[in-house]
Order: structure tokens, then C-alpha cells, then sequence
């Protein structure tokens, strides 16, 4: 069962994260039009940076502990590679951290009308497209699903094998 708990643990970790992505590319979208911060400059566009987190267990482990009782009937039960001593494969948890776009630049705008115009006329806008955003947005949105799914698939896997 920990093998259970730990794939909904890392699911729920992609929800999380790619619930941090929808707020951020919200943020983006909001403040699309935005050429006053308080910062004082316009607003810089924001991402996710994904990373795995420090607690990272090694994929022999996991499998070990969910096939323990396979293990002590017969070690041949095990595919070639999990008794081979090869380097173990790691599964980690993600985390996103919200930062400014480095990349992130500055859109002129001319509009000599405006109060904030420099002056040759132009306004300093944020370089936030609003079609990249939509389109993070989406890949967001179907990672969200996926790591759903995969909760739910977890959920009816347990109940199937408490049935038996």
C-alpha cells in the first residue's frame, strides 16, 4: 500500500504545481496592460520555475517495499533489472517557484497622449502576449487532468485490489 500513497504523494505534488502555473499565467494575463508597479516600472512578466524536490527515494526502494511479499516467495518474480545491481532511478516530487521571466523585456508603445509618455512619446508596456499565456494556460490546465486521472486510477486500483 505505501507504493499507493506514495504515486497519490506525487500526483499531488503535479496538482499542486501546475496549480501555481494557473495562478501565475492569471497573474500575467491581469496585469497585461499594467505600466505602473511598485516596483515603478512596468510589470514584468512572471513564470514557474519547475525543480524536484530534496526528498528524492530511489525507485528500487519503492518497488521493494510494494512487492515485499512477491520478493519472499521467489526472487525470480522480479524483472532482471530491479535484482541487478544497476544504479537506481529516482522518482522525486516537483515544486515550482514563481520568478520573473529573465527574459522578460519591455514593449514601447507611441501614445504621446498619454501622462507616462517619455519624451518622444512613447509608453513602456509589459512584454506579456496574451496568446503564450493562453497557451500555458492550456498546457496547465491538461497536466492538472492528468495528474487527476492518475489519483483516480491510484483510488480504483486500491479499492479493486481490497475486493479481492
Amino acid at each position: 500500500m505505501s507504493g499507493l500513497f506514495s504515486s497519490i504523494d506525487i500526483s499531488a505534488s503535479g496538482l499542486t504545481l501546475q496549480r501555481k502555473k494557473m495562478n501565475v499565467v492569471a497573474d500575467n494575463i491581469a496585469n497585461a496592460e499594467t505600466t505602473k508597479t511598485e516596483q515603478g516600472g512596468p510589470y514584468r512578466r512572471k513564470r514557474v520555475m519547475v525543480e524536484s524536490a530534496e526528498e528524492k527515494i530511489p525507485f528500487r526502494n519503492m518497488v521493494s517495499q510494494a512487492a515485499t511479499a512477491l520478493a519472499r516467495t521467489d526472487a525470480r518474480h522480479l524483472p532482471g533489472k530491479l535484482r541487478s545491481k544497476g544504479e537506481d532511478a529516482e522518482i522525486a516530487k516537483t515544486e515550482g517557484s514563481e520568478i520573473q521571466d529573465p527574459a522578460s523585456n519591455y514593449r514601447l508603445v507611441y501614445d504621446p497622449g498619454n501622462p507616462e509618455a517619455d519624451a518622444d512619446g512613447y509608453i513602456k508596456m509589459p512584454d506579456v502576449e496574451i496568446i503564450n499565456e493562453m497557451v500555458d494556460m492550456m498546457a496547465a490546465s491538461r497536466a492538472y487532468e492528468a495528474n487527476t486521472t492518475a489519483i483516480l486510477s491510484a483510488k480504483e486500483m486500491a479499492k479493486n485490489a481490497l475486493e479481492i
